[in-house]
């Protein structure tokens, strides 16, 4: 009997998530391997009932070559997604069959025992979760409690801690810059000024380097609260040198203004995260208040993150997929797959919980004006994190 190989993906979609994917079960089956795609993240080993077959085809697939053909030409993820965290399920979450299994006066329950129960009877013998800090944390859980694991990192922010990339970085930065410019042309046509959110909850990675690539005058990360009066007259500044009579900058959804918090709304997540988004508009008003002048307010949002991914991501993802499987092969579990240095290489996962990864703002931000600064690219990493 082949061994199998589990696949999901958890959190927010990226394009670069169906090549990562379909590298993984081609890789798969050169080795003799069968590969089960598990849908809609965690939540589908979360609502799996292993004793009812009908079950576990609602929440599981069979992924063959045939199966994943075209996948590669499309973006999101075809396996779905959530942001399920099953050592924190709510009551609500929980599927009948497993309610009367679990304290119903708990706030929280912990089903990582029916998560591994699913498992074995999948006969799956190795995991491969793609996911940013969230899924990934579950991830490592799982490996903890004895089950082998192999996992890649991926999120638009591209801030899991330990690896210099993240499946969907590259194609968030490209639809940014290209936006921002296309944007251009209403913001310099009506001679105002134009203030683009991004997303980017903790790290003001996107705002920065699509502030630099597309040479935006100024750029406010989640890292640094802002003075906007400071930030108000700066843009003045930059819209008098202008010889087209305007001004655009970027903004992190995660940004706050000094004295402030950051916009949230909504319930928390399973992981404890609210909704972001909204700094961009605020800043909007004070800016206008303030300068008097007209603004345009632009959230690019899911558009970041919608459609096919570009070269680099489908390079990054079908090589993290291939790699996965190889340490699967080998043996060799309870690893992240990830980019060091320039290198596709692999560490040990524990490492996304040693640490965050941040914008390095000393090396590339200059805080008083509101830019990126990038004053030595000698011996930096490609992507200035």
């Amino acid at each position: 009997m082949a061994k199998k190989i589990g696949i999901l993906t958890g959190g927010g979609d990226v394009p670069g998530l169906n090549p990562c994917i379909k590298a993984a079960v081609l890789r798969a089956a050169d080795a003799g391997y069968q590969v089960i795609g598990i849908r809609r993240g965690w939540g589908g080993l979360l609502n799996c009932n292993p004793d009812d077959p009908d079950s576990i085809g609602q929440w599981t697939m069979p992924l063959t070559r045939e199966r994943v053909r075209t996948v590669d030409r499309s973006g999101g993820t075809f396996l779905h997604t959530s942001r399920t965290n099953p050592s924190k399920a709510q009551p609500w979450q929980m599927p009948d069959f497993l309610r009367s299994r679990y304290p119903a006066e708990t706030e929280t329950v912990d089903v990582t025992d029916h998560v591994k129960r699913v498992l074995e009877k999948l006969e799956i013998t190795a995991l491969i979760p793609i996911g940013g800090d969230d899924t990934l944390s579950y991830g490592h859980r799982v490996h903890k409690e004895g089950f082998p694991v192999v996992a890649a990192p991926k999120t638009m922010d591209n801030d899991v801690y330990g690896t210099d990339y993240c499946i969907g970085f590259s194609t968030a930065i490209t639809r940014s810059v290209d936006y921002i410019n296309q944007l251009r042309t209403s913001i310099g046509s009506h001679e105002r000024i134009g203030i683009v959110e991004l997303f980017g909850r903790n790290s003001g990675e996107t705002s920065l380097i699509s502030a630099y690539l597309s040479g935006a005058d100024r750029a406010a990360i989640s890292e640094v609260p802002f003075d906007v009066r400071r930030l108000s007259e700066l843009l003045l500044r930059d819209k008098a040198s202008n010889p087209s009579n305007y001004a655009v900058m970027t903004i992190s959804e995660g940004a706050v203004m000094e004295g402030g918090e950051v916009i949230e709304s909504g319930q928390p997540d399973a992981y404890g995260h609210r909704k972001l988004g909204g700094i961009g508009l605020l800043t909007a008003k004070e800016v206008k208040r303030l300068t008097g002048q007209n603004i345009i307010y632009q959230q690019v949002a899911y558009l970041m993150r919608s459609g096919v991914p570009d070269a680099l991501d489908l390079m990054v993802a079908t090589n993290f997929g291939t790699m996965a499987v190889d340490l699967i092969v080998k043996g060799e579990t309870g690893r992240l797959v990830v980019i060091n240095e320039g290198r596709y290489t692999h560490r040990n996962l524990d490492v996304v919980a040693e640490g965050i990864k941040r914008v390095d703002v000393q090396s590339f931000y200059d805080s008083t004006n509101y830019r990126p600064k990038v004053a030595n690219v000698l011996n930096q990493p490609m992507f200035l994190y």
